[in-house]
């Protein structure tokens, strides 16, 4: 732009007199020569010049913005592993590496010196913003569906052969027992940032919602940073922003709840189109055993202290948040087909894509997800 506006300047002269000289005052020329362009006349010329040149820098800009590579990144966390397909000029793997460690750092269970595992130890800890932010969500979530979703069902979950011991199945004289342990109404947090526990043996384990929240963290960080194209998937939870690399809505699948315990098998079901929307799934066919001719799932009923059995196999959520709707997955899951469409609608916010067996084991789908 400096070249073409120093062209113009040096060219200015030849707009307001002839070749050789300035015109005099009252506009004419010298010896009859032809009459001055009046200044309103080089206005004209002048200034659609220059707003051409501005829009035409502005025009080259964006472009090269629009154009910027995505960048993808993956790895391990929360025991699982990580993908982000993100729209920027360089790579911000370390960063985006340092929000997950600071989440691993306050809610993983596998981590003996995080938050939540301090807090299981009856240590005497002031909690971070991360926990605080999961535990006040887990527990709006556990009111608004009656105790369906919560945070303290972990003795349970580890008598079952679902957690970190794998004993004995439990009589029911034992169920009977932990469900002492268990009930979200029981733990409580402080205006300091302290949890409080009814029973010190009652454990906390927010993985239901953890890894929902993990991938919010990291969306909140590439937003913050202009970011608006990008996918963010932690173990099957999702959110996505904008346009894929194709310029289109991000395609994310949904697999057939077909029973694989080794995770190998990827059919899926369907296809949903996405944009700016968090996705999580929650279903039986990958986490159970049989036991005594009988299928034992890892979702457990908060209120019975057994493993579901109903006919809904898979429940994906759409929410606002990755959280939200990881904890509403699980939600869904130990409610059963008929109690949550019951539920959904007092939640506005939320789609579904619940998948069930009818009476002879085909698969069959209830969609609130618009086409």
């Amino acid at each position: 732009m400096s070249n073409a506006t120093s062209n113009l300047k040096h060219s200015a002269p030849s707009l307001t007199g002839r070749a050789g000289g300035e015109s005099p005052a009252g506009g004419e020329s010298p010896a009859g020569g032809e009459p001055a362009s009046p200044p309103s006349q080089w206005r004209r010329w002048h200034l659609p010049v220059l707003l051409l040149l501005l829009i035409g820098t502005i025009v080259i800009i964006s472009r090269r913005h629009a154009e910027a590579p995505f960048q993808k990144e993956e790895g391990a966390v929360f025991g699982t592993f990580y993908h982000v397909t993100y729209q920027a000029d360089r790579s911000l793997k370390d960063s985006i590496e340092a929000q997950l460690h600071a989440v691993d750092a306050s809610l993983s269970m596998f981590n003996p010196q995080s938050v939540i595992s301090r807090i299981n130890q009856n240590v005497d800890v002031q909690t971070d913003s991360l926990f605080r932010r999961v535990f006040t969500l887990s527990q709006q979530v556990s009111r608004a569906t009656d105790g369906a979703f919560d945070i303290t069902v972990a003795p349970l979950v580890n008598a079952w052969g679902f957690g970190f011991k794998h004993d004995a199945l439990p009589d029911s004289a034992q169920v009977d027992s932990l469900r002492a342990l268990v009930g979200w109404e029981r733990v409580s947090l402080d205006a300091s940032g302290r949890v409080h526990k009814a029973d010190p043996g009652m454990v906390l384990d927010c993985s239901a919602v953890a890894k929902g929240f993990g991938v919010d963290v990291v969306a909140q960080y590439l937003r913050s940073h202009g970011i608006q194209n990008f996918m963010v998937e932690i173990g099957g939870e999702v959110v996505v922003s904008g346009t894929n690399p194709k310029g289109q809505s991000w395609r994310v699948g949904v697999n057939k709840p077909d029973e694989d315990s080794t995770s190998t098998s990827h059919e899926l079901q369907t296809v949903l189109q996405l944009t700016d929307r968090a996705m999580a799934t929650s279903g039986n066919y990958r986490n159970f055993y049989v036991a005594g001719g009988r299928k034992l799932a890892h979702t457990i009923d908060p209120h019975t202290g057994y493993p579901v059995q109903h006919t809904l196999l898979s429940a994906t959520v759409l929410a606002p948040t990755c959280a939200e709707a990881d904890a509403f997955a699980t939600s869904f899951m130990v409610l059963g087909l008929e109690r949550t469409k019951e539920l959904l609608p007092a939640f506005p916010q939320l789609q579904v894509y619940l998948i069930y067996a009818d009476e002879a084991g085909d698969y069959q789908t209830f969609s609130t997800i618009a086409e």
